[in-house]
């Protein structure tokens, strides 16, 4: 049972909450969510902060739909002075639902490898493409003797005979007797979900965020033409701090 239900029918907020020091909304349960958010129309749950985050999530995070965002990274303890310093890499981005994957291999006798990958590598991936470098001495004649076959099969959680180890490997020929060699191959998710969800690369903005930016400032526009004056507007900022304050 929820201590506390909000609902607006109308176009302003089922539960608003601000606070200038601690939590605007507090949420907790043993076995349920602590918070639920729900919309029909537009967000379920919108954060905004002039100041620092806009949410601080402690703990393992789960998003069963597409994560939109202007940047991501990783930020961790500085391995070499974890007590005063931080280090942040950057994700790597594609236009794509692009897949990486990468390894180094000795060749044989015969200057050849074969790498095999997952037995499902081949369902779960296509658009296969290559990149292969000789490492500790020249190989002017590597190349990829046998690509990844396309998996034709469609996806299924089953392991059959009939698709099993196939679609998962390449074989890198042309080097030397017991030359390294670094390989990666990168893949196209097709999975159904992929299938499903694309990533448009180019869109049109709806008529109703047009004139607005996600940063404004970086366009030389005033803060009131940013994305977020759109979806929380002046009088609806006005509203939470009058209902925090009394």
């Amino acid at each position: 049972m929820s201590h506390v239900d909000g609902v607006d029918d109308g176009v302003g907020y089922g539960v608003s909450g601000r606070s200038d020091r601690g939590a605007g909304v507090l949420g907790g349960s043993h076995d349920g969510f602590g918070v639920v958010g729900m919309s029909g129309n537009w967000a379920g749950l919108y954060c905004n902060s002039s100041y620092d985050y806009a949410a601080v999530l402690n703990g393992k995070v789960k998003i069963t739909g597409n994560l939109e965002k202007a940047g991501g990274s990783f930020k961790i303890d500085h391995p070499l002075d974890p007590a005063n310093k931080y280090l942040c890499h950057s994700f790597v981005e594609s236009p794509d639902m692009k897949n990486v994957y990468d390894g180094v291999v000795v060749l044989d006798g015969k200057g050849e490898a074969e790498i095999e990958l997952p037995d499902w590598f081949g369902i779960l991936n296509k658009d296969f493409r290559y990149q292969i470098t000789a490492i500790g001495a020249p190989g002017p004649n590597l190349y990829i003797a046998e690509e990844i076959s396309e998996a034709n099969t469609k996806y299924s959680s089953s392991k059959s005979s009939s698709n099993k180890n196939k679609n998962n490997r390449f074989r890198i020929a042309g080097g030397n007797s017991g030359m390294k060699v670094s390989w990666q191959v990168t893949g196209i998710r097709k999975d159904p979900w992929a299938n499903a969800n694309r990533i448009e690369v180019e869109e049109d903005k709806p008529t109703k965020e047009r004139g607005y930016y996600l940063h404004p400032e970086l366009y030389g526009q005033p803060e009131e033409n940013g994305i977020s004056h759109l979806l929380f507007p002046k009088d609806g900022r006005e509203e939470v701090a009058r209902a925090a304050h009394k």
